[in-house]
C-alpha cells in the first residue's frame, strides 16, 4: 500500500459515542493525518452520528463486533499512514504532542512500538503507565511501571519495555507489514501482549516516552467487575500460554492458573454472591481448554 499520509489515528467505537466524541475533539486535525474511527456493531447507529458530527473523520461500521483485536485490524487495512496510532475511545489528550513519539520511532530501525506515558482521567491523574515490567514465567505476573503514583516527574526518561499497552500505542506501519496484524483469537484483553511478543520474537523493539501523554478513564466499556471481563481474563491468560510458551514452563503455568488462581477466583466470587462472575471463571477455563486440546 502506498502511504498517502504521515498518521492514521484509529480508535474503536462500541456504544460509547460520548467517550468518542470528546477523543475526537481533543485531536487538533491536520492535513498531514487521517482520523478512523471503527464502530463494532452498536446497538444504535452511532456511525452515522459521528460521520455527520465529524466530516473530516472516516467512520466504518462493522456489522459485527469483532472485539478489540478486530475492529483495530479493520481500521489498519484501510489507514493509510506511514505510523498508526491505536487508542481507546475512552481516552483524550490535553496537548497532543505525537509528533516527539514519531522521532523515537524514527530514531531507529529496530524499534516498532512507542507508547505514551497513560494517565488516568480521574483525581489528581495518577499514573497508569510508564512501561511494562516482565511477565513472570510461570505466574503470568508482572507490573505497570508507576501504576497508582502520582506524576511528580520520576518517569521522563524514555525506555525500552517488554510490552506495549493497548490504550495508546503508535506503530511504524512497515513493522506491522512485517509482524502481522493483531490476533483477533482474544477478542479482548491481552491481544497487545501477544502482538508485543510477536514484534520482539521479529527484532523489534518496544519503548515507553514520556514526552506524549494520554489520559484514560479506563474501563468504560466491560466495567471492571463484569462478567464479560472476568470470562476474557480467564481465558486469555491461558491462551497467552498455549500461544507463547514452550516446555515446563508451559505446563507448570496451566497449572497455576487453573489449579490455583481459578479457584481461589470461584471461592471469592462465591463468598461475595456473584455466581455471574463464577459462571464466567468456569466457562473461560472450559473454552480455552477445548482450544488448548484442539
Amino acid at each position: 500500500m502506498q502511504n498517502e499520509c504521515k498518521l492514521s489515528i484509529i480508535t474503536i467505537n462500541y456504544n460509547g459515542i460520548k467517550d468518542t466524541c470528546e477523543l475526537i475533539e481533543s485531536i487538533p486535525f491536520s492535513n498531514e493525518m487521517e482520523v478512523i474511527v471503527v464502530d463494532n456493531a452498536s446497538i444504535l447507529d452511532e456511525a452515522s452520528i459521528i460521520s455527520e458530527k465529524y466530516p473530516h473523520v472516516k467512520v466504518i461500521r462493522s456489522p459485527h463486533n469483532l472485539g478489540f483485536a478486530g475492529g483495530n485490524n479493520i481500521g489498519i487495512k484501510e489507514a493509510k499512514g506511514k505510523f498508526i496510532l491505536l487508542i481507546n475511545n475512552d481516552t483524550y489528550f490535553k496537548e497532543f504532542n505525537i509528533e516527539s513519539l514519531i522521532q523515537r520511532l524514527e530514531s531507529s530501525d529496530r524499534i516498532g512500538i512507542v507508547c505514551p506515558k497513560l494517565r488516568f482521567a480521574w483525581g489528581n491523574n495518577p499514573i497508569q503507565y510508564a512501561g511494562y515490567t516482565p511477565l513472570s514465567p510461570i505466574t503470568l505476573r508482572n507490573q505497570a511501571i508507576g501504576f497508582g503514583e502520582d506524576d511528580k516527574g520520576q518517569y521522563e526518561t524514555a525506555h525500552s519495555t517488554p510490552y506495549a499497552h493497548g490504550a495508546a500505542m503508535l506503530i511504524k506501519r512497515e513493522a506491522i507489514d512485517t509482524v502481522g496484524l493483531m490476533p483477533e483469537c482474544f477478542f479482548l484483553y491481552y491481544e497487545e501482549l501477544d502482538w508485543s511478543m510477536m514484534f520482539t520474537r521479529a527484532g523489534y523493539e518496544i519503548w515507553y516516552d514520556s514526552a506524549c501523554t494520554v489520559f484514560h478513564k479506563e474501563s468504560q466499556t466491560t466495567g471492571q467487575n463484569s462478567p464479560l471481563r472476568t470470562y476474557y481474563i480467564t481465558r486469555n491468560r491461558l491462551l497467552i500460554v498455549k500461544r507463547n510458551y514452550k516446555g515446563i514452563n508451559k505446563y507448570l503455568s496451566y497449572t497455576y492458573l487453573i489449579g490455583i488462581v481459578a479457584p481461589r477466583d470461584i471461592i471469592k466470587y462465591t463468598l461475595q454472591g456473584r455466581f455471574d462472575l463464577v459462571k464466567s471463571v468456569c466457562k473461560g477455563i472450559v473454552n480455552c481448554q477445548l482450544q488448548i486440546i484442539n
